[in-house]
């Protein structure tokens, strides 16, 4: 049933997102542009069912998307995105896990985006990752950004989790 409801969601925001084509989106001839990018992804905690876990406290993970950005008007795209994660713990680290993340995007303004992705991960679990992303500072062609990412996690046999993240990169 939750997984229903995920599905329902995501295709839900989607279409909404897109449907909504403003008068200057009509009026003004927009070439489309493709952008790359390459972060680093610091998750905080996740939250889940019996107990919530921390990075930093037990274990740290650090993840690494690379991704590009396909924008079909000025304030609509696709994106996708592959992530892979590094978990150490107890003096090992070790490669976890790779998120596949393909997902539609959405321009606030000039210097602000939405994404709404689907999450597959190797691990056996998938769901849908908010993220909002603000551009910090532009130079030579290269965007600075941070963005606050919110992975919603069901499927492999556990609990549906939550896990806020801080990403920082530079897209190109």
């Amino acid at each position: 049933m939750l997984n229903k409801i995920i599905l329902i969601l995501f295709l839900g925001i989607q279409t909404l997102g897109f449907a909504q084509t403003t008068a200057e989106e009509k009026k003004e001839e927009h070439k489309p542009e493709i952008v790359t990018f390459v972060g680093i992804l610091h998750p905080i905690a996740t939250f889940t069912s019996p107990e919530n876990h921390y990075n930093f406290k037990d274990y740290y993970v650090v993840a690494f998307p690379v991704g590009i950005n396909f924008w079909k008007t000025h304030t609509r795209g696709f994106s996708f995105e592959i992530v892979p994660t590094i978990k150490t713990e107890n003096g090992l680290s070790k490669a976890s896990n790779i998120t596949f993340h393909p997902g539609f995007l959405g321009r606030i303004n000039q210097n602000t985006t939405y994404s709404i992705r689907a999450g597959f991960e190797t691990s056996g679990r998938y769901g849908i990752t908010p993220i909002l992303t603000k551009i910090l500072a532009r130079q030579d062609g290269l965007s600075y950004f941070a963005s606050a990412t919110f992975p919603l996690r069901t499927g492999n046999n556990l609990p549906i989790s939550l896990a806020p993240g801080i990403l920082v990169g530079i897209a190109f």
